[in-house]
């Protein structure tokens, strides 16, 4: 066999050998960060319901310069039925509609994102009696597909997220005990 025909087969191999490797990737991720918030469920509760009080928290409503988030709010006031939707330079397009509420407890948000990538996810929050205040816990979970999957070797959800899930439960908390 010529030289060329070995390094093409060899390159082939590597090839099929990587995409297999990502293929063994989770099909699914999740991320979740939680804090004591020391205030009471009922309290805290109403901050994550209604939407329109996600500014006060949410640390994807700082990311954009002022001016530059434009937010559309429909469906419910707050609870289920609710829905947000937002575009921005930095934020992209999207879209949110909470789809369970169990009162001071837990809300799971159906999660759309539109540009700069399009994925379907879900976020939920739980909250739990602790300590005389409430465990919230932050989670973001869905369908992980393959570009996902091989994106996920560059760049680490975990790392990339889970501070910005810790800054919106700090600022959440401040926002409560205020």
């Amino acid at each position: 066999m010529s030289t060329i025909l070995i390094i093409i087969i060899v390159i082939g191999v590597a090839v099929v050998s990587f995409l297999g490797f990502i293929a063994t990737r989770p099909n699914d991720f999740r991320l979740e960060r939680s804090a004591l918030v020391n205030a009471p469920a009922a309290t805290v509760f109403p901050l994550i319901a209604d939407f329109h009080r996600w500014t006060v928290w949410s640390p994807f409503e700082k990311m954009e310069t002022e001016g530059a988030l434009k937010r559309s709010y429909g469906g419910a006031a707050s609870g289920l039925g609710a829905t947000y939707g937002w575009e921005g330079p930095k934020t992209g397009v999207g879209a949110m509609e909470i789809i369970e509420a169990d009162t001071d407890r837990r809300l799971l948000i159906k999660l759309d994102f539109f540009k700069p990538f399009e994925a379907h996810n879900m976020a939920e929050f739980t909250l739990a009696p602790e300590a005389g205040g409430t465990r919230v816990t932050w989670a973001m979970f869905g369908p992980q597909p393959f570009v996902a999957k091989l994106m996920s070797l560059v760049f680490n959800n975990e790392k990339m997220m889970g501070p910005v899930f810790l800054d919106g439960l700090a600022a959440m908390k401040a926002a409560a005990e205020g």
